[in-house]
């Protein structure tokens, strides 16, 4: 067995339990930890000595059962800070942000190791559909899932690749039907549960009741105007709005109209036709790489600009230290400020950025 010590991020979902069944039957020195991080009802502060929730207790049941420490602490004021906050000052800023994207960045795979180093563990292990690879060189790799449908490399460009041997993802060659039979097989009463689909501080959905609930802001009705400027018609606060949208505008133009961009500080919502949601450029900054340190020169990659999007070939150039310039091979639909562009060398994990 490996003497590292493990210590695998638990949720009370399926996934992560079987994680650490796998890790824990090959390796010597392991715990789960459970992170209570956002709730409508009550505020959590950051703390090491949190009283457990219902996903807690669900996770250390399973702890329990593979006779390994159990860890429940609070990282709330983090979350609400890196993640929360940030998904409402950019939709309030007419940007679609990706809140699980930071969540990698700063909570499972930032505060998280902090969590570790504090109860003595080197090694992070979670239930994220992805692989990670030791190069012959000896230095690390973030690929793709092999199950395609289950991919969440997408969701992990931003984590510090400086980390990406200290990280485990034992469920990167699996596929979701063989984590729940292994889950049936050693009696975990998670086995069959379904996976959560949404943004898990926002369950139902319904974005902009969110923001104006936790920003005490008012979103006031504006313009909507289409790519020459010329006035439409009256929406009804840019916060309803995303970039693709075709239902729900509350406005009948003769033809199928779809938004293209929203500018705040305007307060216009652009509306197009489907073939003007089509470019072949676009520019993306904060930029993190996990192949290099940068893009010396232009590279031919692939690149997906949200989760749901095929790979398209692309050829990317960095244009400073911060900016990546992308001109697609065939023009791509709909991409949204604010989103992950993520690039992709075949199956492994090059970088990405936020498209601007």
């Amino acid at each position: 067995m490996s003497n590292k010590k493990i210590l695998v991020a638990m949720s009370g979902g399926v996934d992560s339990a079987v994680a650490a069944l796998i890790v824990s039957s090959s390796h010597k020195s392991v715990a789960g930890i459970t992170m209570k991080l956002w709730s409508d009802s009550e505020r959590f502060c950051d703390s090491f000595d949190a009283s457990p929730d219902q996903n807690c207790l669900d996770a250390k049941q399973i702890c329990d059962r593979l006779s390994i420490p159990h860890y429940s602490i609070s990282l709330g004021d983090s979350f609400r800070e890196c993640v929360v906050s940030r998904f409402i000052d950019e939709y309030i800023a007419g940007r679609t942000p990706n809140p699980c994207v930071e969540c990698n960045k700063s909570i499972k795979f930032g505060k998280l190791f902090d969590a570790a180093e504090h109860y003595g563990y080197d090694t992070l292990a979670t239930g994220h559909y992805a692989v990670i690879e030791k190069n012959p060189s000896g230095s690390f790799s973030l690929k793709r899932a092999s199950d395609a449908s289950k991919d969440q490399s997408y969701f992990l460009w931003s984590i510090d690749r400086s980390r990406l041997s200290q990280i485990i993802l034992p469920l990167g060659n699996m596929t979701k039907s063989e984590i729940r039979e292994i889950a049936e097989q050693n009696g975990f009463e998670n086995a069959h549960r379904k996976d959560s689909q949404d943004i898990c501080f926002i369950p139902d959905g319904e974005y902009a009741s969110f923001i104006k609930a936790h920003s005490g802001s008012d979103f006031p009705a504006g313009k909507f105007i289409d790519t020459r400027g010329n006035a439409l018609g009256a929406h009804s606060g840019i916060i309803n709005y995303t970039v693709g949208q075709r239902k729900g505008l509350g406005i009948a133009l003769g033809q199928p109209m779809f938004v293209k961009e929203k500018n705040a500080l305007a307060n216009t919502v652009t509306l197009s036709t489907d073939k003007e949601l089509y470019s072949d450029t676009l520019t993306a900054h904060r930029l993190n790489f996990l192949e290099c340190a940068s893009l010396s020169s232009p590279e031919r990659l692939t690149a997906k600009i949200r989760y749901r999007h095929a790979p398209a070939a692309a050829t990317v150039t960095q244009i400073d230290a911060d900016t990546l310039s992308v001109k697609f091979d065939d023009p791509q639909r709909a991409a949204a400020a604010g989103q992950s562009l993520v690039l992709y060398d075949g199956d492994t994990v090059v970088g990405g950025g936020i498209i601007g």
